[in-house]
C-alpha cells in the first residue's frame, strides 16, 4: 500500500506524509529493483519529512555508491559518521566504499568494526569472506562463511563459498570431510549432497559421487544439475544407458541444451547406436549453430565410418566457427587426402604448421602429398625444417634419402640413408612404398644389404 501511495503522490504531485519505516521499505524496494532515481526521490522527500533520519542518509550513500558516485557517497558518510559513530551501517557502507576502490585490507578492517557493534552477524560474516575471496585469502574467507553456516544452516550461498574455497586450494578430501559434516547435521539439503558429490568426481571416485548424486536427485526429483552430474558420473562407470536416462530428464525438466545433446550423443555413440548419436549431434547444432565441438563430432563420426563427403561437409562448418584450431585443420587434412583432394590436403597440412602445429605426423602428411604431387623440392624443404625439430626421426631420414636421389644430390641420399638405418633398418621399407625406383636403385640395395649384413 504504501508504494502504491508513493507513486500515486508522484504522479498527482500531491504530498503525503510516510513515517520513517515507510519509507525505508519504499527506497529499500527501489534499491532492490535498481531503481535509483526514483529510490533517491524517495529518500530526498523522506528526509524533508524526517531530516534528522540517520537510516535515511544511509540509503541515500547506498543509492550514491549503487550509481558509483563514490566522492559523493564518501562526503555523506563522514557527516553520517559524525552523527552515529556507533552504527554499524557506517562502517559496512565505508567497507563497500573501500572495497569498490580496490582497498580490500582496509575494507575488512571496517566490517571487523561493524561486526564489533552490530547484532546481525551473519551478513558482516558474508561481507568479509567475500573481502578474503578478492584478497585470495581463501583460508580466512572460509572460515567466515562457515561463521554464517554455523548461525543459519540454510545459507546456502555461504556453502557454494566455502566449497569454492576449498577448490581454489584443491582441498578436496577436505571439502568432503566438512560436507559430510554438514550432511550429519542438515541431511535433506540437497546442495550439499550436489557438493559432496562433485568433490568425489573430482578425486575420480565415482562410485562415492554416484551415491550422493542419488540422494540430491531423491531429495529434489526436479534438481537439474543433480541429474546432469549423476548422468556424467554414470558416463565414467560405463554405465551409458543410465547416463543417457539421467541426460533426458534433464531435458524433460528444462529446455534441451546443446551440451545436454552432445553427452547424450556420445554416450550413444559409445554403445556403437550410430544413427541415434548423429539425431543427437544435430540436436546439439540445431540448438547452438555455433558450437564447434557439434560439427567436429559429426565430422569425426562420418570420418570413422568412411563416408568422406559427409565428414568434408561438417568439417568445413567447424572451421567457420573456429579457423584457429589445429586439430580441424588436420583433420581436414587427412578427409581430403581420403577424398583425393590433394591441394586442399596441403593447404590443410600448411594452416596446422602455420597456427604452430609442428608435430612430426604433420610433416610427413605435407611432404607425402607434395611428393605424390611431384612438387619435390617444396616437400625437401618441409623435411628440412622437419629436421631441425624432429632429429633422429626415421620417418624424416629416409624420406630425406627419397627425395635428394630424385633430385639427383646422391651423396646427400647415401649419407641420409645410413643415419636412417642406425636408427631403424626395417623402416627402410618406406622407400619401396613411397619412392619405389629409388628402392630398385642398385646401390641402394648394396648399402641396404651391406648394412644388415655387418649388423647381424
Amino acid at each position: 500500500m504504501s508504494l502504491l501511495k508513493f507513486e500515486s503522490m508522484l504522479k498527482t504531485n500531491n504530498i503525503y506524509f510516510f513515517d520513517l519505516v515507510e519509507f525505508e521499505e519504499i527506497i529499500v524496494h527501489y534499491l532492490d529493483t535498481g531503481k535509483i532515481s526514483l529510490a533517491k526521490k524517495a529518500i530526498k522527500l523522506g528526509l524533508e519529512q524526517h531530516p534528522e533520519s540517520i537510516d535515511l542518509k544511509l540509503l541515500m550513500v547506498e543509492a550514491y555508491i549503487t550509481e558509483n558516485e563514490i566522492d559523493k557517497a564518501s562526503v555523506l558518510l563522514k557527516r553520517v559518521a559524525v552523527l552515529a559513530p556507533t552504527n554499524e551501517e557506517v562502517y559496512i557502507q565505508k567497507a563497500t566504499i573501500n572495497s569498490k576502490q580496490g582497498f580490500h585490507k582496509e575494507a575488512i578492517l571496517d566490517l571487523k568494526k561493524a561486526l564489533s557493534l552490530t547484532d546481525d552477524k551473519i551478513d558482516v560474516w558474508s561481507l568479509m569472506g567475500m573481502e578474503y575471496l578478492y584478497l585470495e585469502d581463501f583460508k580466512n574467507a572460509r572460515i567466515n562463511f562457515a561463521y554464517c553456516i554455523e548461525a543459519d544452516y540454510e545459507d546456502y550461498s555461504a556453502l557454494y563459498n566455502i566449497v569454492y574455497c576449498f577448490d581454489m586450494q584443491k582441498q578436496h578430501k577436505e571439502a568432503i570431510k566438512y560436507l559430510i559434516s554438514y550432511v550429519d547435521i542438515n541431511p535433506y539439503c540437497e546442495v550439499a549432497w550436489h557438493q559432496l558429490g562433485r568433490q568425489h568426481f573430482v578425486l575420480e571416485n565415482y562410485k562415492e559421487a554416484l551415491i550422493a548424486f542419488d540422494y540430491a536427485v531423491l531429495i529434489d526429483e526436479s534438481f537439474v544439475g543433480g541429474y546432469l552430474e549423476k548422468a556424467k558420473t554414470l558416463e565414467q562407470l560405463g554405465n551409458y544407458q543410465e547416463a543417457i536416462d539421467n541426460y533426458l530428464i534433464t531435458i524433460e525438466l528444462d529446455d534441451p541444451t546443446a551440451y545436454v545433446n552432445i553427452r547424450v550423443g556420445e554416450c550413444y555413440e559409445k554403445l556403437d547406436k550410430l544413427d541415434a548419436a548423429v539425431s543427437y549431434y544435430k540436436k546439439a547444432v540445431h540448438e547452438d549453430p555455433f558450437l564447434d565441438k557439434g560439427w567436429i563430432l559429426l565430422t569425426n563420426l562420418y570420418f570413422e565410418q568412411q563416408n568422406y563427403s559427409k565428414a568434408a561437409y561438417y568439417i568445413a562448418k567447424a572451421l567457420k566457427i573456429d579457423e584457429d584450431n589445429t586439430l580441424y585443420w588436420r583433420r581436414y587434412a587427412e578427409i581430403n587426402l581420403k577424398l583425393s583432394f590433394y591441394e586442399e590436403a596441403v593447404s590443410g597440412f600448411k594452416s596446422c604448421l602455420m597456427l604452430g602445429d609442428t608435430s612430426i605426423e604433420i610433416y610427413i602428411g605435407l611432404t607425402d602429398v607434395l611428393s605424390f604431387l611431384g612438387e619435390f623440392k617444396d616437400a625437401l624443404k618441409v623435411l628440412l625444417s622437419a629436421q631441425k625439430m624432429h632429429q633422429e626421426y626415421e620417418e624424416v631420414e629416409y624420406r630425406l634419402v627419397g627425395l635428394f636421389f630424385i633430385l639427383g644430390k646422391e651423396k646427400y641420399a647415401f649419407s641420409h640413408l645410413i643415419t636412417a638405418m642406425q636408427i631403424e633398418y626395417e623402416y627402410h621399407a618406406i622407400l619401396k612404398e613411397l619412392y619405389p625406383t629409388v628402392f630398385e636403385n642398385a646401390e641402394i640395395q648394396k648399402l641396404l644389404k651391406d648394412y644388415k649384413k655387418a649388423t647381424e
